[in-house]
């Protein structure tokens, strides 16, 4: 009648993001079936799992495509993911070319408190809904710790971190770049709260992917919440194109 397919990292004992869900369209009650195929696997799972939802842009205009997320997320929600947030998906690829150094910030790599530090700051105000609500319920220390221990784990490597100044010597924020199992992508940049509106967003974009670029990688992977529309805006002035729109619901407690 249906399946739930989940993944984990290779050395993960358990799964963290539901990857797959169908169910037989001749099934009367899709929706019915599809939760108790996520609440039987979410049962033996010991911590809070996601599950994306990928669409094209538009997708609501659309009434297969709209239908198809309505079960899947009703699904979902009567399983326990009642946490939802809707993200774009870009990419860049050499052909977008390499956005230039502007120059105004020096970027330099630090020691893991120096970034802890330029975590917690950058967590103030932020418009990510999950260190939102990661602050709201953890604290900013607690957060940009769990932040950065994310970072640390990820495929990624740590010396590709920058702190980024200014021509005075203060800390602008920070440029991450990281990656996947599948490809590298910018990982995570931020700007303190007293130099956003600057700019500088840019040049810690532009030194991410220039990175990567230099490296030799031929796709760079980015995402960011619909609501954050400064970012957003930075990534297409960077070159990077929106490929797709990721629902993304979790039955993480933090909601």
């Amino acid at each position: 009648m249906g399946r739930a397919l989940w993944w984990g990292p290779r050395d993960s004992a358990y799964p963290v993001a539901l990857d797959c869900l169908d169910v037989d369209p001749a099934v009367a009650e899709r929706a019915a079936v599809a939760a108790g195929l996520i609440k039987a696997g979410v049962a033996g799972f010991p911590r809070p799992v996601q599950y994306a939802i990928k669409v094209a842009g538009g997708w609501r205009e659309d009434p297969v495509t709209s239908a198809a997320v309505g079960w899947r997320r009703e699904a979902a929600r009567a399983a326990g993911f009642h946490r939802e947030v809707e993200r774009l998906q870009f990419e860049w690829a050499p052909a977008d070319g390499v956005p230039a150094a502007a120059g105004t910030l020096r970027f330099a790599g630090a020691s893991d408190e120096e970034f802890l530090a330029v975590f917690r700051r950058v967590a103030e105000g932020s418009l990510d809904a999950q260190t939102r609500a990661s602050v709201a319920a953890k604290g900013v220390e607690a957060a940009a710790r769990e932040e950065m221990d994310f970072y640390l784990g990820a495929p990624g490597k740590r010396e590709w971190w920058r702190i980024a100044w200014t021509p005075e010597g203060e800390v602008a924020g920070m440029a991450i770049p990281s990656a996947t199992p599948y490809s590298v992508n910018v990982g995570y940049l931020g700007v303190v709260p007293e130099f956003r509106g600057r700019g500088y967003v840019d040049e810690m974009l532009g030194e991410i992917t220039r990175m990567h670029a230099g490296n030799g990688e031929s796709r760079i992977t980015a995402t960011t919440d619909m609501g954050n529309v400064p970012m957003a805006a930075a990534f297409r002035r960077a070159g990077y194109r929106n490929t797709e729109i990721r629902i993304n619901l979790s039955n993480d407690p933090l909601s």
